[in-house]
């Protein structure tokens, strides 16, 4: 029998960690290769990590809600093949050499020993709480005690401490007394650092204030993260918008005429999304200074044109997946790219990967009914464009034969673009040309 060692994968350039979101399998659960063991999740994917042999599920590293380092053995699964050990070359056994200790010696370290584990006992769970490995290994390492660890207020699941609540503990470690962790909830405090010999104070967070019909609603991981993006972005980005109102009833005549023919041909549903991100591809490559990113007082020009395209999740959170080089695909191909994503992203089958390394980002705010909306910018990116609902409304058509009202299907683009790098002409500019490519759709197209 073997042992083999189930890690965390790779997951991406910038994925350094993921949290354990839930186990498929238990102990001794027989598994398959390519079956999944257990669901992860990164900044914003939820993925899953399979199994590379075939075996029984012998040993579980970590728990729900521990955050994992890419690399980490994360089980064992005990295998009936010789499963070659490529994760770490066996050691060769130091050369053992017989010294002589003196006995007095001998029980002084001893005694040392038991000293040292006497003051730091291990913590285990006691009471129904549960402590998760890596709690209590940072409980070990800094010293807290079973007592101590017990009166952490935790925030995870059941009331659970967890990682950050441990670690926010330490920081105001002796400057404040520890809290029960079901006691009545008291007046917030207010740290008071020293700043140039100067008590500076600093605010704590407001209680959570509701009437006893009120329902207080936890936010999920996503809310957390999506909640600090978009506050970090009006903080950092001079927010300015322009707004264009654009014609697409050739685009809307044509998509009718030809979305049939293409399902049965390729298999795909044509929607408006991959029309409008080939536009704005075209938009892209004639106003370059748009596909940028700021860091500093530097602006980075990107080479590729990376279109984020946000979906909506079936939980109400929205992702943004990222079609890589977007101007170099026709529009099958940007058709089948856009219903993938969209797809996966519903049921949360995204790569880490596939969300990361966008350059520009477009919203489509008319699924929702929106005919137009102000975007805050996706980080570090400059602009995003909001894409309204197409109506069917009177309008002016202007013909070699004199002007007339007729019934046209128009909608209108709202740009949000960072005024600190983008000045007023340069967003408009941009906005108008994405109008002027879809005004121009040649109703004759093939596909």
């Amino acid at each position: 029998m073997a042992k083999f060692e189930l890690k965390l994968p790779k997951m991406g350039e910038s994925v350094a960690e993921a949290t354990i979101t839930s186990w498929l399998k238990e102990v001794g659960d027989t598994i398959e290769m390519d079956e999944a063991v257990l669901e992860i999740a990164t900044d914003k994917v939820d993925s899953e990590v399979p199994s590379e042999v075939d075996g029984v599920l012998v040993e579980k590293l970590f728990n729900v809600d521990d955050v994992v380092q890419v690399g980490q053995t994360i089980a064992i699964i005990e295998t009936d093949a010789d499963v070659a050990d490529t994760q770490a070359a066996p050691q060769a056994e130091p050369v053992k050499e017989e010294v002589e200790a003196e006995p007095a010696a001998v029980a002084q370290v001893a005694e040392t020993v038991q000293a040292a584990q006497e003051a730091v006992a291990p913590v285990v769970s006691t009471e129904g709480r549960f402590y998760s490995p890596l709690v209590r290994n940072i409980a070990k390492e800094e010293g807290i005690s079973q007592a101590e660890l017990d009166k952490i207020s935790g925030t995870g699941k059941e009331g659970r401490v967890t990682k950050n609540d441990i670690l926010a503990y330490l920081e105001n470690r002796g400057s404040q007394p520890v809290q029960d962790a079901v006691a009545t909830p008291q007046p917030a405090k207010v740290d008071v650092p020293q700043v140039n010999g100067t008590q500076q104070a600093k605010p704590a967070a407001a209680p959570v204030v509701a009437s006893g019909e009120d329902e207080i609603i936890e936010m999920s991981r996503m809310g957390k993260l999506i909640a600090h993006h978009m506050v970090e972005s009006v903080q950092t980005s001079a927010h300015v918008q322009s707004f264009i109102e654009a014609d697409v009833t050739n685009i809307w005549n044509w998509r009718k005429k030809v979305k049939d023919g293409f399902a049965k041909r390729e298999g795909e549903n044509l929607t408006f999304t991959p029309i409008f991100m080939e536009a704005i591809a075209k938009a892209l490559k004639d106003f370059p200074m748009m596909n940028i990113s700021v860091q500093g007082d530097k602006i980075i020009k990107k080479k590729h044109i990376n279109l984020g395209m946000a979906a909506a999740l079936p939980d109400g959170n929205l992702i943004v997946p990222v079609i890589k080089d977007a101007d170099q695909l026709n529009l099958v191909g940007m058709t089948k790219k856009v219903n993938d994503l969209a797809n996966r992203a519903r049921v949360n089958k995204l790569k880490p990967d596939e969300i990361q390394g966008g350059t520009y980002t477009v919203t489509n705010v008319g699924t929702f009914g929106s005919i137009m909306g102000t975007p805050i910018i996706n980080q570090p990116q400059v602009g995003i464009l909001a894409l309204g609902a197409i109506r069917k409304v009177p309008a002016v058509v202007e013909t070699p034969e004199g002007d007339f009202i007729g019934i046209r299907y128009r909608m209108f683009l709202s740009h949000s673009y960072d005024h600190r790098v983008v000045n007023g002409a340069l967003g408009g500019q941009f906005v108008k040309a994405v109008k002027d490519y879809l005004e121009a759709w040649d109703v004759n197209r093939d596909i």
